[in-house]
């Protein structure tokens, strides 16, 4: 066969492979409709403001295979105020995404979409994962659940966070590697050890307020509730306006069954930090507990206010207008919730 036309077959047969894949590049990845394309910044808005059918453009938006990395992990944070079954089908699809950061966005996702039991399915698997960070963002959300709960999961987790922590522990020190530490000696209810990281955090980082919590919280649980207290009177002394404090405070003393005196640290730190939702969400149901019924439906309505797409909030706040027979005020937010999320399992479920 003379050369010239060697090279003529060559080259047509080259050609053949581009147009090839042209076309399987095309039928493999769908047209995004130029509306949905340029509907981003809108569809972020609408559910960070929780407006009437944020659900629908929260999820055409993730379903999209064009998306930015940042942009994805920018909807999933907002995913968790909108469940249903097509949220949780594409929290699940982007625990395949090929990036490692996406992965660990879906993670945290699944984490407040689903149950325990079943959370560990879901991310069980990237116990595994090729990315460190991914790893290790599947050991944290995995943490704290009873063997039960991870099923075929328990011995992976074991192995994961051994890893985890000979790799802290060959790492130079510091106080967010000391306090990760001790997270994971909590879960494999090593005390002493848990103890032992969180001084030595503290010692590299006395004012990190996280692990001084946990502290207390290590101490009590080794039934040194007295210096439990005395470490916490000790900080809330030199810190009387740490809304933080004023939070644990509450939080101790409710977990020592004082909950009529919990009641006003909650207060004091909805009072320094009237934004933190959770502060005031802790002190909504602490004063539902103690039968200040009204006071409670006041402190979600202002989350609710405030936070228009917190669902949480929203869905308790449902739950005690029923509780006073306000069913007029529970129709109005069940309206808003379904205008937002048709789809939502606590409309599914009667609620």
């Amino acid at each position: 066969m003379p050369q010239s036309r060697r090279y003529l077959i060559i080259s047509l047969c080259a050609l053949f492979a581009v147009v090839l894949a042209w076309f399987f590049l095309r039928s493999t990845t769908p047209d995004v409709p130029p509306a949905i394309k340029r509907g981003y910044s809108e569809a972020l808005e609408q559910a960070r403001a929780g407006k009437p059918g944020a659900a629908r453009v929260l999820y055409q938006q993730l379903a999209r295979p064009d998306i930015s990395d940042k942009r994805r992990i920018w909807l999933h944070a907002e995913l968790p105020n909108y469940p249903s079954s097509v949220a949780l089908k594409l929290a699940d699809a982007d625990l395949q995404h090929e990036s490692a950061k996406v992965r660990v966005a879906a993670i945290k996702s699944i984490s407040a979409l689903v149950p325990n039991g079943q959370r560990s399915l879901l991310i069980g698997p990237l116990l595994e994962d090729r990315e460190q960070q991914v790893r290790y963002a599947a050991v944290n959300a995995l943490l704290g659940l009873s063997p039960d709960e991870l099923g075929l999961y328990f011995g992976p987790l074991e192995q994961a966070i051994d890893a985890w922590e000979k790799d802290l522990q060959a790492q130079p020190p510091s106080a967010d590697n000391y306090y990760q530490l001790a997270l994971l000696h909590l879960h494999n209810g090593d005390l002493k050890e848990a103890q032992q990281a969180l001084e030595n955090a503290l010692q590299l980082a006395p004012t990190n307020l996280p692990a001084l919590v946990m502290q207390i919280d290590v101490l009590d649980r080794q039934g040194q509730s007295d210096a439990a207290r005395l470490l916490l009177a000790k900080q809330l002394k030199a810190q009387p306006d740490s809304a933080y404090l004023q939070h644990a405070l509450g939080m101790w003393l409710l977990h020592h069954g004082q909950s009529e005196y919990a009641v006003l640290g909650l207060a004091k730190a909805v009072e320094l930090e009237p934004d933190n939702k959770d502060y005031r969400y802790d002190l909504a149901t602490t004063l539902h507990d103690e039968q200040e019924l009204e006071a409670a439906q006041k402190q979600l309505q202002e989350i609710v206010e405030r936070n228009p797409a917190d669902r949480r909030a929203r869905v308790l706040l449902i739950n005690y207008w029923k509780e006073s027979g306000q069913l007029q005020n529970v129709q109005i937010l069940l309206a808003q919730l379904e205008q937002m999320n048709p789809d939502d399992p606590a409309l599914q479920q009667g609620l």
